[in-house]
């Protein structure tokens, strides 16, 4: 139970409309969703629009509050669901608004799930606010944004880099809203390093036989925990792979192996089974696939059982899978875009961790390359910038598998007492004041964000009188090289 906010009575709470996946699902938005929920069920009554494809409990109205008391010991939580196919709509709001005592509503995932809420928002910000947990990831600053963020009331970044965007498409209309800084966070109960005093190191071990199919002699593992599409790049990191065992050698490659736990074949993706196929020989370049939905528990285990987690994605709002990997005591490398920076802690000049603005939007070239001993940066070979009709631009940072494959030789040539040392100094971090990646503080920083939100909230004006003179010009204004 999360004690940093003193327990309020069931009565007593504020209930907050929640709309994102169903936090019982899988997704890192569900999984995030869900942690902090539960992190403050103490403080505030929840009702969650948990949205999914075809959800097959649609229509039902689920109470999961004895399930949250028993995980929590909050003995009068109040966690209600209500199961959608897709992220709402107006009518089922305004129902609910009609229905339900509801003090704010806040919405968890990209915006473009939410144009038909922003459509209404005078209409609810007239009585409570729009609360906003933002997951965007990448530059140039998406103008095209604008009026969904004018719309929230409070915009919490899941970056440094959300944050500073959020900034900048707002300009001036940035004053008066509540922008915070609220990293994702790990319940750092569920994943830690493995140790032969733990409960069950013999199932434990036995797990990790069965990963590689009795295969024994394997002493350096690679892992990548993500869906198989294409901005994750799992194809380039099979090749890099390829690559590292080539220069490592035939019999050195033997005792290595990569491990990807994801579906091989994705329609957004690709067939991974194939280009294992292509480009790797059995004999001394061992691919495994993990394609089981694991419990959290054997999650950890196979955060253990690697020496490397590997994120190469082109973008990025944060990577959970890092974050997993650094609670478990397990070095990182990742490619320097998005929320993933955050996770390396790259410092400046003056040794602080890097912040970002107009002049120094993101770290993804290169400018501070000194970060965690924990993390091995991966930067972009390639950036470039791609678009569709609802996300008009934003910038691909795509990194090379020649530079994949530095990453993963450079944790291999150190000694393995040193990688789990680094991995150790992770955990650690991520666990500190400065980090706040624990789910306990994700969800400190929520209710505070949040009671502040509340505590400022001056509701909307049916009518705004706008002088013409002083509209913000619609034009990028950050620096795009740099």
């Amino acid at each position: 139970m999360n004690n940093s906010f003193g327990y309020l009575k069931k009565e007593d709470r504020k209930t907050i409309l929640l709309m994102c996946d169903d936090i019982r699902m899988h997704s890192g938005i569900a999984t995030m969703a869900r942690e902090f929920v539960f992190g403050s069920a103490q403080h505030y009554n929840w009702i969650n629009v948990g949205a999914a494809i075809k959800h097959p409990d649609a229509g039902k109205g689920i109470d999961i509050s004895p399930d949250v008391s028993n995980a929590t010991g909050v003995e009068d939580a109040s966690v209600r669901l209500i199961p959608y196919n897709g992220y709402g709509d107006v009518s089922l709001v305004r129902n609910l608004l009609k229905q339900e005592k509801i003090d704010g509503i806040m919405i968890f995932t990209d915006p473009r799930y939410w144009t038909w809420l922003f459509d209404i928002e005078r209409e609810i910000r007239q009585h409570i606010p729009i609360l906003y947990l933002n997951i965007w990831d990448d530059y140039p600053a998406p103008i095209y944004n604008k009026d969904y963020y004018n719309s929230c009331d409070l915009l919490m970044g899941i970056s440094k880099q959300t944050v500073n965007i959020n900034k900048l498409v707002l300009g001036k209309k940035a004053e008066g809203k509540v922008i915070k800084y609220v990293p994702h966070g790990i319940n750092s109960e569920s994943f830690f390093k493995i140790t032969p005093e733990y409960k069950n190191y013999k199932a434990y071990k036995e797990f990790t036989t069965n990963v590689f199919n009795g295969k024994e002699g394997i002493e350096y593992v690679v892992y990548f925990n993500s869906r198989n599409i294409r901005r994750k790049q799992p194809s380039d990191l099979i090749l890099a792979y390829r690559l590292f065992c080539d220069e490592i050698g035939v019999e050195a490659a033997k005792k290595c192996a990569l491990i990807l736990h994801t579906q091989p074949v994705d329609q957004n993706g690709t067939d991974l089974a194939k280009v294992k196929e292509l480009l790797c020989d059995p004999s001394y370049v061992n691919v495994y696939f993990s394609t089981q939905k694991l419990p959290t528990e054997q999650m950890n285990w196979m955060y253990n059982l690697a020496d490397l987690t590997v994120l190469p994605s082109s973008n990025e709002g944060w990577g959970l899978s890092l974050t997993e990997s650094m609670m478990a005591g397990t070095m990182i490398a990742a490619n320097v875009t998005g929320g993933m920076q955050d996770q390396m802690r790259f410092i400046d000049d003056k040794g602080k961790w890097i912040e970002f603005d107009a002049d120094f939007p993101s770290n993804h070239r290169g400018t501070y390359k000194e970060c965690g001993d924990w993390a091995i940066p991966i930067f972009p070979s390639n950036i470039s910038l791609v678009g569709s009709v609802p996300t008009p631009y934003i910038f691909d940072d795509r990194c090379d598998a020649k530079d994949i494959k530095k990453a993963i030789l450079e944790a291999y040539k150190l000694d393995p007492s040193e990688r789990a040392e680094r991995g150790i100094k992770g955990r650690v971090w991520a666990m500190s004041d400065e980090a706040k990646m624990t789910g306990n503080a994700m969800s400190n920083n929520i209710i505070e964000c949040i009671d502040e939100t509340m505590d400022k909230f001056v509701p909307r004006k049916k009518f705004d009188f706008i002088k013409v003179e002083d509209k913000q010009p619609d034009y990028i204004q950050h620096k795009l090289v740099y």
